[in-house]
Parts: structure tokens; C-alpha cells; sequence
């Protein structure tokens, strides 16, 4: 009898322990119309983290001037309790050639859109705003004042995202002013190389990159994981593109012949996915495993003491079935 509660305390510890282990989650939101359907609300009510972290446009600069590209609309299904934390994503070659008073008037028209925007749309938010950008050793310092101005004008907790390459060359991208950054951990090739690794995610590229995560200055480090997926199309000149949200059921079709668990050769001409594909083309699925997700955090638990994750994204063509509790 007293082995018995010996061996039932020791579960209930066992079991404790590993609740606790579990890394809080939420989600990127990134498409442009904002709409939430049935099982993405469902999906986001069960998050455990109180925020939604939802892209409301890009910046580029084209022929020497700032567009704001891709502005967010919003749906009357878009409705959730979770505070929204406006994100935007800026090009690297915004921040080439410019000048003081560019990266001012760029700050300044950045946060007056995102003030339109969550007036417009009565949203909830925090007092965060993250810029998402890859910038580069060349583009650091400006990029690096953008981010100090930001923060001045609009009284925001500013983040950012962090690169692979921006932790493992630290020394010629430099440390951004911020208190708190989301490394982002996929793309860890392109996808319009050939290559038989995983574009999305390769966990041995990953651990290389970030083999010393532990030395960088910044202490406070979210986590950002992949549940995306595509269809890469390859033509019979070796060139290729991209076909959003493909998995490898959609490779069961007639016209199709399998040469790996994950390629496909397409047989007959015809509409495939909403594109015109030909004999000969081939695709490769690249999607990303719960086994995948699993040894990043194990790895990055080794790294870093305490982490929240961000899946990207929210998605009813990527959240179905997904165990988010890893």
C-alpha cells in the first residue's frame, strides 16, 4: 500500500512537471482580408497566450518613396478576445540610401496607419507593436534608428522578428534596440533552390545557425514555428514557384507518379491547384511534422530558459488536426 502511493506521488509529480513544461502559444495572422471561420475561432480560443499577433500591411520602397502594400480589410467574421499586436513587415531595401529625415517621416507614417487601422476596426491591442523586417549589416544602423523613432513617436513596446543569420552573424548584423525579439525559426533555405532539404525547415541547419543562441544579448526571446506548407513546381528548365498550403494528400491523383514519399511527376497537361501544369512538371510538398517541432523545442529549451511560442500561421488549411501542445 505504501509502494502504491510511493509510485501514484511520483506520477502526480512526473505528470505536474511536464503541464508545466509546456510553452505557452498563440499565432501569426497573416493575410490581408481578415476573416476568422469556425475552426480558426475554435483554434484560437483554446491559444493560452492572450495576444494575436496580425500582419496589418507591408512597406516597400518604390522609385525612392514608401508604399504601404497589402493594408489590412476586415470582415465581420473576424471577431476574437485575444488583443491584437499590430505587426508589420518592411522590405531590407527600404532602409538603403536613406536618410535622417526619411526614417522619421517613415516612423511616423507607419504608426498614424496603424492608429487608423485599430480605431477603424475598434481593436483590442496591447502595448506592443513588432516590425518584422531582415535586415542586413549593410541596413543595420538605419534600421536600428527606425526602430529607436518608432518607439519615441508612437509610446510603444517596439519588438522585432530575428533571423537564423542574424543570430549566428551577430558580429556584422548587430544587436537591435529592443527588449524583447521573436526568433524566427523556419526558412532556413530557399525554396527556388534545388535541394532535396526541407526549405520550410531543417533542423540541422537550425541547430547550426543557432548553435550559440545562448550568448546573444538579448534575454527576452519568443519563439516563432512553421505549420505552413506548399507544393514546390519545378519545369522542365530547372525553374520554379511556389503553390500555397499543398500537403501530400493532395499528391494522390491519377494524372500524378510518385518517385518519392513527397514528389510527385505530372503526366498529363491541366488545371492543378488553380494553375495550368504540364506533362513532365514535377512537385515537392514540403510541410513540417510534429517529430520536427518537437526536437526544436528540445533543443531550444537547452538554449533558452523560458519561451512562448508563435505558430505561423493561423489557418484552417494548417490548423486541423495539429497538436499545438508540444
Amino acid at each position: 500500500m505504501k509502494a502504491l502511493k510511493i509510485l501514484l506521488f511520483c506520477f502526480l509529480i512526473v505528470s505536474c512537471e511536464k503541464k508545466e513544461n509546456l510553452h505557452p502559444y498563440t499565432f501569426y495572422y497573416w493575410k490581408t482580408k481578415l476573416a476568422l471561420n469556425p475552426e480558426e475561432k475554435k483554434v484560437l480560443d483554446k491559444a493560452t497566450i492572450p495576444y494575436l499577433y496580425t500582419r496589418f500591411f507591408d512597406v516597400n520602397k518604390v522609385d525612392g518613396k514608401f508604399q504601404p502594400v497589402a493594408v489590412i480589410t476586415k470582415d465581420k467574421s473576424f471577431q476574437t478576445n485575444k488583443q491584437i499586436v499590430p505587426t508589420v513587415f518592411i522590405t531590407n531595401q527600404t532602409f538603403l540610401n536613406i536618410s535622417g529625415d526619411e526614417i522619421k517621416f517613415l516612423a511616423e507614417s507607419i504608426n498614424k496607419l496603424i492608429q487608423k487601422k485599430i480605431t477603424e476596426y475598434h481593436f483590442k491591442v496591447n502595448n506592443e507593436i513588432q516590425i518584422d523586417c531582415d535586415w542586413t549589416a549593410g541596413t543595420q544602423d538605419d534600421y536600428f534608428k527606425f526602430l529607436k523613432e518608432l518607439q519615441e513617436i508612437s509610446g510603444k513596446n517596439i519588438t522585432c522578428t530575428l533571423r537564423l543569420h542574424q543570430v549566428k552573424d551577430k558580429k556584422q548584423t548587430g544587436i537591435p534596440p529592443v527588449e524583447k525579439v521573436y526568433l524566427m525559426c523556419y526558412s532556413t533555405s530557399s525554396p527556388l533552390e534545388t535541394s532535396d532539404k526541407n526549405s520550410i525547415l531543417d533542423v540541422t541547419i537550425l541547430k547550426n545557425y543557432l548553435a550559440k543562441l545562448e550568448d546573444y544579448p538579448i534575454k527576452h526571446i519568443e519563439v516563432a514555428l512553421p505549420i505552413y506548407s506548399w507544393g514546390i513546381v519545378t519545369n522542365h528548365l530547372g525553374k520554379h514557384k511556389l503553390i500555397n498550403a499543398l500537403s501530400q494528400k493532395d499528391l494522390e491523383n491519377p494524372n500524378f507518379k510518385k518517385f518519392s514519399e513527397n514528389e510527385i511527376i505530372i503526366q498529363k497537361d491541366g488545371f492543378y491547384f488553380g494553375s495550368f501544369l504540364n506533362k513532365g512538371f514535377k512537385i515537392k510538398i514540403e510541410e513540417i511534422s510534429d517529430s520536427q517541432l518537437k526536437e526544436v523545442i528540445a533543443f531550444l529549451d537547452k538554449k533558452i530558459p523560458k519561451f512562448n511560442i508563435i505558430y505561423y500561421q493561423l489557418d484552417s488549411k494548417f490548423v486541423i488536426n495539429q497538436n499545438f501542445n508540444l
